[in-house]
């Protein structure tokens, strides 16, 4: 079923081309290059991602890593407390 020009699935569509005038691709753009070329790419692609990345600096990295630090500790104390308590409790209730 053909969807009506301007139609809310589609919209903007045109009627249909008629196969003979559409242009068959077999592979894509994978199809034209070799494994090495793509792995090449793809690597290109990965520096290129790299360099956006805004890198925090010295001062941020240490506060970062002090509050990770302190986070981490705050929670093994936490945690530490609690099964502290939690074992008095049960060796209280079964004796």
């Amino acid at each position: 079923m053909a969807d009506a020009v301007g139609s809310i699935d589609t919209p903007g569509a045109q009627d249909e081309v008629p196969e003979t005038k559409k242009k068959v691709r077999k592979g894509g753009k994978r199809a034209k290059k070799g494994p090495l070329k793509r792995l090449a790419t793809f690597y290109r692609q990965i520096v290129a991602e790299l360099r956006k990345v805004v890198w925090p600096s010295r001062n941020q990295l240490t506060t970062y890593t002090t509050v990770v630090i302190v986070f981490v500790l705050v929670m093994i104390g936490l945690v530490t407390v609690i099964d502290y308590g939690l074992n008095h409790a049960a060796k209280y209730v079964f004796g």
